[in-house]
């Protein structure tokens, strides 16, 4: 069975909506064959990534980048799973009060390096999110999980 390892900071309401439709969309009734796995940034380990067939990330934009959170997880895995992971899909969304820019291009950065390949375009949102927001971030999970499939 395919795993999607979903790995987020969620410290705020509008980012758990997010992830909550992210997590919709991954474990939607159509989707079979793929275990979906969360994991909190400061727990995830190279160990859930090297398990994982793709990830989906999560993180508020905070000052300017992604959280701290986050880039711990990157800290973490990216020697550990620099060359077991070339090519592994991917996924994101950000969220920010008012803008995402440079949260957008540190996880861009990073998961370059790591030579991920984005399965699915980044879902950036600011403010409180609405219905398309949702809707975005359930198709973002729901596209990770099928790419998966058998």
């Amino acid at each position: 069975m395919a795993t999607l390892l979903i790995v987020h900071h969620t410290p705020s309401p509008n980012c758990q909506a997010l992830l909550e439709a992210v997590v919709s969309g991954a474990g939607a009734p159509e989707i079979g064959g793929v275990r979906v796995v969360r994991r909190a940034a400061l727990a995830a380990t190279a160990v859930d990534v090297l398990e994982a067939d793709a990830c989906l990330l999560g993180t508020p934009a905070n000052l300017g980048y992604m959280s701290g959170a986050l880039k711990h997880f990157f800290d973490q895995i990216y020697y550990p799973c620099l060359d077991a992971t070339r090519g592994r899909p991917f996924g994101f969304y950000v969220h920010g009060g008012s803008d995402t820019t440079g949260a957008v291009r540190g996880i861009e950065s990073v998961t370059t390096g790591l030579g991920w390949r984005r399965a699915a375009p980044a879902v950036t949102v600011t403010g409180t999110p609405g219905k398309a927001d949702l809707e975005a971030c359930w198709e973002l999970g729901a596209t990770l999980a099928a790419g998966l499939m058998d």
